[in-house]
């Protein structure tokens, strides 16, 4: 039996859930307004996973006699740790590193500034793969040490 795959952590359509990251990385070179957008963009991708995950417990659970809050629950499992795992806390450690490195950066060299802003955004690209699984693991463990006790059987 193939097991399918899922759509929105197992395929390339992953990667939107990482837009803010990029949009943090590059805030000093395309302004608040365009990192605004990536944002928007991991939201929307947070919510398109949020949907389906409701979908598919619904679907799995309909003839349960608590579906309801299976599905409720699923679906609030789903979007809280997308939020947290995909955007809030990825978003706000990029913007953290690169604010590091630009501090870093002004105070020991002697960069043009449009060398230090490339610089910053290579920083903070480079720290996108390192901060993904652990983000994720501890975002795992919060919600097994709370949300996940509230599971229904």
């Amino acid at each position: 039996m193939t097991e399918s795959k899922d759509l929105y952590r197992d395929t390339p359509v992953r990667y939107l859930g990482y837009a803010n990251e990029v949009g943090e990385a590059f805030r000093s070179i395309i302004g608040k307004r365009w990192v605004n957008a990536t944002y928007g963009i991991a939201t929307l991708y947070v919510l398109a996973d949020t949907r389906q995950k409701g979908i598919d417990a619904y679907k799995a659970y309909a003839n349960k006699p608590d579906y309801k809050a299976r599905v409720a629950f699923t679906t609030a499992d789903t979007l809280i740790w997308q939020l947290l795992a995909s955007v809030a806390i990825p978003g706000f450690t990029i913007n953290r590193v690169c604010a590091a490195a630009n501090y870093v950066l002004k105070k020991s060299t002697n960069l043009p500034k449009n060398t230090r802003k490339l610089t910053v955004t290579a920083v903070g690209l480079c720290a996108i793969p390192f901060i993904i699984k652990p983000i994720d693991q501890c975002v795992d463990l919060l919600l097994d040490q709370s949300l996940r006790k509230l599971k229904p059987q």
